[in-house]
């Protein structure tokens, strides 16, 4: 069984984060950097799978080589190898062109079982999984909180509202992005460190899997939030006021 697990290096949660002069993206020469957390619960579902049904988990990652440092983390924690696709310092791909350069990458692996987070920290797009799906030509499936081996392929349980779970059969291969906080994830241990040092990372420029054409998205611009203050006066009888005052608090102001 082999299982590819991408992940992606983000800024911590926990960052301060200022607009550059270009206005076009953040200030990063004081930021720390951290593994994607719905990124670590996909490699941690690959970990899982992996105990059940035996094979190799092997991260992909696109990053500059700062990257570098979380993929011996996710090595660290028991992945066998990895694929790094070295970009650019400061270089952001659209979903699109991040699948292309993805496919290219794994042209040659032929995976069983792909797992993405179901989204990024950072930018959210929520797209790169099903895209790189399409692009590979493999049945997917979202929002997956468990993974079970079932016949010569495996079923998944989905995530729905309100409580509500679906259970889906796919054949295999697949690719499925999975639901943050559906398991516990695991510390790299003092042994998992060591190891990680001697584990095979095939480094690939980017430029040489890059997609034909322009990027189909270009950021133009990102800004904080502009912050404003309104006063309004609600007349007639209290209990009209009341209503009216709870109704913007649910529709406009949406903190109820």
């Amino acid at each position: 069984m082999k299982i590819v697990v991408a992940i992606k290096q983000v800024p911590a949660r926990d960052s301060l984060l200022k607009v550059d002069a270009s206005g076009v993206w953040i200030e990063d020469a004081d930021l720390t950097y951290e593994i994607n957390e719905p990124d670590a619960y996909a490699l941690e579902a690959g970990l899982q799978f992996r105990e059940k049904q035996g094979g190799e988990v092997i991260v992909l990652c696109a990053g500059p080589d700062r990257a570098g440092q979380t993929i011996r983390e996710a090595l660290a924690k028991g992945a066998d190898r990895a694929i790094h696709i070295e970009t650019e310092e400061g270089s952001q791909s659209d979903p699109l062109s991040l699948g292309q350069m993805m496919a290219q990458a794994l042209s040659g692996e032929q995976p069983d079982l792909v797992l993405t987070g179901l989204q990024s920290d950072d930018l959210g797009y929520g797209q790169t999984g099903v895209i790189l799906a399409e692009i590979m030509g493999l049945p997917h499936a979202t929002l997956i909180m468990n993974i079970e081996p079932e016949g010569d392929g495996i079923r998944v349980k989905r995530e729905l509202e309100d409580g509500w779970f679906q259970h889906v059969d796919l054949p295999l291969p697949a690719l499925l992005t999975i639901q943050s906080g559906a398991t516990k994830l695991r510390y790299a241990t003092l042994m998992g460190i060591k190891k990680a040092r001697s584990k095979e990372v095939k480094v690939l420029a980017a430029d040489e899997l890059a997609a034909p054409g322009a990027s189909p998205v270009q950021l133009e611009r990102i800004y904080l939030p502009e912050k404003s203050k309104r006063s309004q006066v609600f007349d007639g009888p209290p209990k009209e006021a009341a209503a009216q005052l709870v109704e913007k608090l649910r529709f406009e102001a949406r903190v109820i």
